[in-house]
């Protein structure tokens, strides 16, 4: 008589794993089948079921605590899983999805989530963070020293939809410096190369190559990103594309570089900092902002400017850290000096002056 009780538990195990039953719901008919016994032994804790059952309420208490604690964690991770899977898609799906899945999803490689760990495990990223960078949009424009690097770690970093603006084709004298290319790539374009690149280091995103300008009148191609990097070596392309980002509402991330030296800023007059007419009204006079082929350029030091570019547009599509919009960054490579500058809107600005503030100015 004094296994019986012990011997009903296992028997009601027993018959849900026969039914299939997951052990959550085990769990939860046995603490069911503990409250009724609960019941009986505070109704009649002299009666012959208290012999019956050979424990008195206090041990039967103990017992149910413990399943009680057991089976609140059970669910706790249960929950946390759902959500997971909700988020990242079910790795034990793979090779079964029902319907395609839009590359930049984590569901279409069942090894996402160990790619992208190094974020996940970041505080200031993690799982929310990541999946705002797998729906982010990112326009580069230029694939040369700049949006070589930047190009990789955003692709490396996941973000979703990547598109990458160049005209021209690789040469040779790139190579020192544009490390996205190889000496077989030399003649192509280096939009359609940048592109492949970026493709075989992550599969699961989406690029855009364009083997074209960005400048005035595309303020409609811009509106279909989230954010904007400017890699391009000319002034008046330059001035271009902050006209045609102002138009469009798209933030501006912007390097630039220089034998030695570095800058790096955010423009972004919609959030109430300055745009590139602000801070440079008027084209440099001739001689004075020669082009890397003319003045010459350290060979690492775009991949440093470049990568601050991507860490820059990880910050601003994430929200972690401080963005530099109204701070210009000024790296000097041969000194190893940084320092950071304050710029402001200018009402007169030309371009951005009929936007309002949104935030107070830096």
């Amino acid at each position: 008589m004094a296994l019986l009780l012990p011997l009903g538990l296992l028997s009601i195990v027993a018959a849900a794993w026969v039914m299939g039953w997951g052990f959550l719901r085990v769990l939860a008919v046995l603490f069911l089948v503990w409250l009724i016994v609960l019941a009986l032994m505070l109704a009649a804790p002299a009666s012959e079921f208290t012999a019956f059952g050979t424990m008195d309420v206090r041990a039967w208490l103990a017992g149910g605590v413990i399943l009680a604690l057991i089976l609140g964690y059970a669910g706790i991770v249960r929950n946390m899983r759902s959500k997971a899977v909700a988020l990242w898609g079910d790795p034990q799906e793979q090779g079964r999805l029902p319907v395609p899945v839009r590359p930049g999803t984590l569901a279409t490689d069942p090894e996402a989530l160990e790619r992208y760990g190094r974020h996940i495990v970041l505080r200031e990223i993690g799982g929310p963070g990541q999946a705002k960078l797998r729906h982010a949009s990112v326009l580069i424009i230029g694939a040369g020293g700049l949006g070589a690097p930047a190009a990789l770690y955003l692709a490396a970093a996941g973000v979703g939809r990547i598109g990458i603006a160049d005209p021209d084709t690789v040469s040779l004298s790139n190579l020192q410096r544009q490390i996205i290319y190889r000496s077989s790539d030399a003649g192509r374009p280096k939009a359609q190369a940048a592109g492949e690149a970026m493709r075989a280091l992550n599969p699961l995103i989406e690029v855009q190559a364009m083997r074209r300008g960005i400048g005035a009148g595309d303020e409609g191609l811009l509106a279909s990103f989230d954010l904007v990097l400017d890699g391009t070596d000319s002034f008046a392309g330059r001035r271009d594309i902050n006209a045609a980002c102002v138009a469009a509402g798209v933030p501006l991330i912007a390097g630039s570089i220089s034998q030695w030296e570095g800058q790096l800023t955010t423009y972004d007059p919609a959030s109430g900092g300055p745009c590139f007419a602000c801070i440079f009204p008027q084209a440099p006079a001739p001689g004075l902002a020669l082009s890397c082929a003319e003045a010459g350029v350290a060979g690492p030091l775009p991949g440093v400017i470049g990568s601050m570019m991507a860490l820059e547009a990880i910050r601003q599509i994430t929200g972690a850290g401080q963005n530099m919009v109204g701070q210009m960054l000024v790296y000097d490579g041969l000194y190893g000096e940084t320092r950071r500058i304050a710029v402001t809107r200018r009402p007169d600005c030309p371009v951005c002056s009929g936007l309002g503030s949104g935030a107070a100015q830096a």
